[in-house]
Formats: structure tokens, sequence, C-alpha cells
């Protein structure tokens, strides 16, 4: 191939990725618009959980307003909706914030930190989950009860107490966000536990750890760690079927690994699964009657078992936790279409 033949090719195929990411995030904004206007109807009954999935989405369409990359007809259109889905969250994302400390202000004043869209950072280089780091087996049971999992977060947020110290560590917090083997929300939770103590900048979570097996692992180590774990539990789950309450876990670790910056999790097939599952109507995620439809009224049963913090199931049948996380998710797989414009590094289908 000569050179002006490569020079063509190379052209062809960039034309051709941008048309074809262009497509994509017509879809992307398209489910993001239903979203937000569901967000507009629901914001005083959504939950805090489903509240930060929105505030997280905000901050995605922020940057991604700030740092659009092609400056095209359509491009600069599609820059416009996204401008226009962050104003309509700004304007309600305040009431909502309102409305959570009018409902629940013990919870609320624990978790108001991240509540706070500056509280939340967004990755800048992307790194991919190392398949020899996936555990040889897993635990048959949630590593972690609730009451303890919100204390350690409270410990690093210095919301434990008014005027509380932040970036606390006790060794029973410690020793449950570090231990291996844990599988679904527990796992999902432990990565949480350090992103939050990365952003609150915890810089010490580990000192006090004695156990030597353990002396040279790092907070990004146990990110990798965690991740790599998640994405094992995603193939799993799509390998296995979907049910409504494995379709929330899902989502979930896509969102949270994907924040902490490991770009194998968008995946362009994973996102056609979770555009499907939006309430066309509506515009939320997890709603009892499109699972009723899907899988039976037998699973639905198991949905509400989920260990999940404070789920709420609307009175319209839909998820407030689940719709929170799938906003924020796409939020995150559209920054990534918008600033990975290296072709190697494109989502793996």
């Amino acid at each position: 191939m000569t050179s002006n033949h490569l020079l063509i090719f190379l052209i062809l195929l960039s034309f051709t990725i941008h048309a074809s990411h262009q497509e994509i995030i017509d879809d992307i904004l398209g489910s993001l618009s239903k979203g937000v206007t569901f967000f507009e109807k629901q914001f005083r009954n959504i939950n805090l959980d489903g509240v930060v999935g929105y505030i997280i989405l905000h901050v995605q369409l922020q940057e991604a307003t700030q740092s659009w990359p092609y400056s095209d007809f359509i491009s600069l259109s599609q820059r416009a909706t996204a401008v226009s889905l962050a104003r309509r969250l700004d304007r309600c994302i305040s009431h909502a914030v309102r409305a959570l400390r009018e409902t629940d202000p013990k919870y609320f004043r624990e978790f108001e930190p991240i509540l706070d869209s500056s509280f939340w950072t967004l990755p800048r280089d992307w790194s991919s989950t190392d398949p020899s780091l996936v555990y040889s087996s897993l635990k048959s049971a949630e590593c972690y009860d609730e009451q303890l999992s919100d204390k350690c977060m409270t410990l690093l947020l210095g919301t434990w107490k008014d005027n509380g110290t932040p970036c606390i560590v006790t060794k029973s917090c410690r020793d449950t966000m570090t231990q291996f083997g844990c599988p679904h929300y527990s796992l999902s939770h432990q990565l949480l536990y350090f992103m939050i103590g990365t952003m609150k900048g915890c810089s010490k979570m580990l000192k006090g750890d004695m156990r030597q097996s353990r002396i040279n692992t790092t907070v990004d180590h146990y990110q990798r760690i965690f991740c790599s774990n998640m994405m094992q539990s995603n193939e799993d789950i799509v390998k296995n079927g979907f049910t409504g309450q494995t379709q929330d876990i899902f989502i979930e670790n896509i969102l949270l690994c994907g924040l902490a910056g490991f770009s194998d999790f968008y995946k362009s097939d994973w996102l056609q699964n979770i555009l499907t599952w939006q309430d066309r109507e509506v515009g939320c995620f997890g709603k009892e009657d499109d699972f009723a439809k899907i899988f039976g009224e037998e699973l639905l049963e198991s949905v509400h078992r989920r260990v999940k913090r404070r789920e709420k199931t609307l009175t319209d049948g839909c998820s407030s936790h689940m719709t929170g996380v799938a906003v924020s998710a796409l939020g995150g797989y559209l920054n990534f279409y918008l600033t990975e414009q290296d072709i190697t590094k494109r989502p793996l289908t």
C-alpha cells in the first residue's frame, strides 16, 4: 500500500468511526433526555442513592460540553442537547437535595458531602482490568452489612458526628473493605469505599495495616483487584442471562469501574443492553411491570431482597437506585466516546 493509499484509508477509517460514534451518542443522549424528564417529575420521591446518580450525570454532562471534540453540524447539535440536559439537571438537583434534607435529615447529613457535584472527579487516564487478579472462588454470602458500610463511609467523610474528623479508618472498616473473595454489592461497595476516600483526599487509608502479605498493596491496586473481579462478575451475568437483580449490579459495576478509569467496562454491546432496559414511556429503569413481562412475577421478589441501602420503588414501579445508577453509567459512556480518539482504545465489542 502506497503512502497516499494509506492516508486515504486512515481518513476513511476516521470518518467511519466518527459517524459510528455520532449514532451511539445520539442513542445515549436520547436515553438521557428521557431519564432527565423522569427526574424532573419524580425528584421529590427519589432516594439519596438515586439523586447521587443524577449528580454524577450532571458532572459528566458538564465535562462533555466543555471538552466536546467535534465541530461539525451534527456534533454541535448534539452538544447543544447535552448543554440543555445539564441546565435542566442544574435546576432540578437543588430541589431534589432540599427534599432529601426534609424527608431523611439524619441520612442526608451523613452523606451530604457526596451530594455536592464538586466532590466527584472523572478519570483523566484509562486503564484496563487484569484477569489474573480474579478470585479463584467467591464467598457464598455478602461480606458486609449496611450499618457497617454506612459507618465506614461516614468515618471517611467526617460526618460520623457534627464537625467530625474525616479520613478515619478503623480496623473493622479496613478489614471489611480489603477482604478478598466478596461477591456482588459487597465488592462494589469495597471499590466505592476507596473511591470516596480518594476523592475526599484520605491519603493514608491503608495506614495501620500490619498484614505482611498486603505490605505493597496500594489503593490503586485494590481498585484494580476489585474492578477485575467486577468485570468477571459482569461477564458471568451476561453468560448466565439477565434478571432484574443482576441488571442492577451489572450497571453499578459499569458506573463505578468506569469512574475509576477502567475503559474496558464501556463495551458497546453492554451499552445496547442498558438502553433496552429503560422504560420508553416513563424514562426510568428497573420498572417492575417490565420485569414481570420479561422474567415473570416470581423473579420480582429477588429484586426486593437486594443488598442496597434504602432502595425505593416509586409509585410508578420504577427503581430509584437503578435509575440513578443507569443514567450516570450512560454519562460515563458519553464521555468515553467523546474523549477516546485513539481507535486502539475503543470499547471492546
